[in-house]
């Protein structure tokens, strides 16, 4: 079957190959693929900056937004043949530490996790897969191909549940969140705060085009320019850029009492401010800071209700480029307009 794969750690070495069908030890449920999306994550594994190839293997299956259509249930799945499916990506430490030990290897504490496509466990960016039944979460089949959106969204179901959780450690009401970065995880994030009815703003450098009519079709407020020049101080921010000067103002920015959650990974940039003096803000307004990355079992199948949730037709906007397997040099490549390039392995 065919498969694009990339030798970890060397930019330039994706390719769509020729490798033998998956291994049943691989899980027991067999999966025809029909769509993965791609990721700033596999654009990343591509240009050789991370990922870990499976023991053994110099080459890795690339891919971790996934879905697929089941082709053999296996013995011992409540799964139907013809289910559409999308597969979770982390896998619990074998030690395990506590957090993975009680299903939480989101937030696994020794590092040693697997993850499908980006360490030591093959992706899903190839025609056909296997999966654990455990690790495979049936999509709404009214989503269709916009089920693919899964992963991205049980990212962001983790972080406004983190954000909520840590909120209450005091008596807090948000009303307002603003959301940095107009991407897929961004509009993804303002979508699923607005299904809270909560007033939802959105901060992008662009200023025209699909992204502010998207936000503003959720009935989301779109802003543009320096976070410290918004005519208001948000109860929560959810982070999604990972740009330093703008996780800066964000600090600065954050309403008394409310929480900042960092999303996007980033690759620094010039200070903007002492560390004690940020601190000093943060200690004064009784903020909080928090990072969240990964999604558990529980996020997947709050995703799963959001996503069937949200508008198909808003959805479907967000995909604004469809590859063939072929083309996956294209899909990788970052154009100015895209928010998400999905690759099509078959039809829907």
């Amino acid at each position: 079957m065919k498969a694009i794969t990339v030798e970890p750690g060397k930019p330039g070495t994706v390719r769509l190959e020729d490798i033998p069908e998956p291994d049943e030890r691989e899980g027991s449920v067999l999966v025809d693929a029909i769509a993965a999306a791609v990721c700033g994550t596999d654009v990343e594994i591509a240009a050789g900056k991370y990922g870990w190839a499976p023991p053994g293997k110099t080459r890795l299956v690339l891919g971790h937004e996934s879905l697929g259509r089941v082709i053999d249930p296996g013995p011992s799945s409540s799964f139907k043949k013809g289910d559409l499916v999308a597969g979770i990506v982390r896998r619990p430490d074998p030690v395990p530490c506590p957090n993975c030990a009680v299903g939480e290897s989101d937030m696994c504490r020794n590092g040693q996790y697997t993850e499908r496509g980006i360490k030591e466990i093959h992706g899903f960016m190839s025609e056909r897969w296997r999966i654990e039944p455990e690790y495979a979460i049936k999509v709404d089949p009214s989503l269709g191909i916009l089920g693919v959106l899964l992963e991205p969204t049980t990212v962001i179901v983790k972080a406004l549940e983190t954000v909520l959780a840590v909120g209450q450690r005091s008596f807090w009401e948000p009303k307002t969140v603003l959301v940095t970065g107009a991407g897929p995880i961004g509009l993804l994030a303002a979508a699923v705060a607005r299904l809270a009815g909560t007033e939802v703003h959105v901060l992008d450098r662009v200023e025209t085009g699909l992204k502010p009519e998207l936000v503003r079709a959720l009935g989301a407020t779109y802003h543009t320019g320096s976070i410290l020049h918004l005519g208001f101080n948000p109860d929560a921010i959810v982070e999604c850029t990972g740009v330093g000067s703008v996780i800066a103002g964000s600090i600065q920015k954050i309403g008394a009492g409310g929480v900042v959650c960092l999303t996007g990974v980033g690759a620094g940039g010039a200070a903007t401010g002492a560390v004690a003096d940020v601190a000093a803000a943060v200690v004064l307004k009784n903020n909080v800071i928090v990072g969240s990355v990964n999604a558990n079992k529980r996020h997947w199948y709050k995703a799963n209700d959001r996503l069937g949730r949200l508008d198909r037709k808003w959805l479907s906007r967000l995909i604004t480029r469809v590859e063939k397997p072929e083309n996956f040099k294209q899909a990788l490549e970052r154009k100015p307009d895209d928010i998400k390039v999905v690759i099509q392995f078959s039809e829907i």
